[in-house]
């Protein structure tokens, strides 16, 4: 009898240790590639688009970049650290292939609805319907996060397109959101104050898109100058050049997006602040279209397969499982709640998150 009590107290001493144990994650990098197709992820540069001249215009030099019969040597072209850091070390989902899919929830399929969907963890079909500049009536993760202890001011967002400080709404809950060509408020280091002197922008209908070199370096000058620990960066090339048709500029913009993350990375591995206690979120706000030579440059409600995502995953909590090959169906909203999991946080709102994607934030 003696005996049964102490092992039943030896196990409820294991057990109330482990339930107490917390993920070693203390900061998160949420990062988004505009419109980057899970296509050119998961296979690499696709050969009818790369020798089709209409969109690539020299296809013979960016085959000899981008081309090798096998797609796995082919997507490590195009996405180097992704394939040999992410691959190897952290988990990808998203290939459709293999029957492991990520979708929107939200039915729209484009850039608004999907970053909505993306920070609030919800889809909004009624309220979210278009790219106009109008603030979020609904709350998002970033301000959730920033209301807990620990997390004032410490919260940051840096994005080429400058809709996002109303996607994010900054007007209410007062995070720092540098968009386009929005100056950045508060403490500056020189280096910022050169790139907020350069004005370059890419043409865009739906508002001022900043090129995304210029996006990196105000997110990494202002991530090295301030540590934040949720940091959360949005790219915009890939589906700026892909509307244009240029699938040469677009694969280059991915190879150069996938350096730029490396760069981001290796810094944060070189960092006391940040070193084996931080996560990279990376994902997509939409997909694009694939039945035809036309449809890539594409997305929206009236373009099939425009809601296929992907989602990456790289930190200290993360099992290396590489490229999830298991059978399975996620969705978009699930990004806000597995951010805020790798932070020991249960973010919550109305509507309910989507859950936390629990093979990413969890020891097998």
């Amino acid at each position: 009898m003696k005996k049964l009590q102490l092992l039943s107290i030896i196990w409820l001493i294991t057990f109330g240790v482990t339930a107490q144990q917390k993920l070693k994650t203390e900061n998160v990098i949420l990062i988004t590639l505009d419109g980057m197709r899970w296509q050119e992820v998961f296979g690499g540069a696709e050969k009818r688009l790369l020798v089709n001249k209409k969109f690539t215009g020299d296809s013979v030099s960016l085959k000899k970049i981008f081309w090798d019969e096998s797609f796995v040597k082919r997507r490590e072209l195009l996405m180097p650290f992704f394939w040999q850091e992410i691959g190897k070390r952290g988990q990808l989902y998203g290939n459709r292939l293999l029957g492991n899919k990520v979708n929107t929830a939200n039915t729209m399929w484009f850039s608004y609805p999907g970053y909505n969907e993306i920070l609030t963890g919800f889809a909004d079909d009624a309220k979210i319907i278009s790219n106009d500049k109008f603030n979020n009536p609904n709350k998002n993760v970033l301000e959730f996060i920033q209301s807990q202890k620990g997390f004032s001011n410490r919260v940051a967002a840096f994005t080429s397109w400058d809709v996002f400080p109303y996607i994010i709404n900054s007007e209410r809950n007062k995070i720092l959101v540098n968009s386009g060509v929005i100056k950045a408020k508060g403490n500056l280091s020189d280096r910022e104050k050169l790139l907020n002197d350069i004005s370059f922008q890419l043409p865009n209908d739906e508002g001022q898109t900043r090129l995304d070199g210029l996006t990196f370096q105000y997110a990494f000058e202002y991530l090295k100058l301030n540590h934040p620990r949720l940091l959360f960066i949005s790219f915009d090339e890939t589906d700026h050049y892909a509307h244009e048709g240029e699938y040469d500029r677009y694969l280059k913009s991915a190879r150069y997006t996938d350096d730029m993350i490396r760069s981001l990375w290796d810094w944060v591995q070189s960092d006391t602040n940040y070193k084996d206690k931080t996560t990279l979120v990376i994902t997509t706000d939409h997909g694009r279209g694939n039945n035809n030579d036309e449809d890539w440059k594409h997305h929206g409600s009236k373009m099939p397969e425009a809601d296929q995502i992907w989602f990456a995953f790289l930190g200290p909590d993360t099992p290396a499982l590489g490229e999830v090959k298991t059978e399975q169906q996620l969705y978009q909203n699930q990004i806000a709640k597995t951010a805020s999991a790798f932070l020991g946080i249960d973010y919550t709102n109305q509507p309910m998150p989507g859950k936390a994607i629990e093979t990413a934030t969890k020891k097998p």
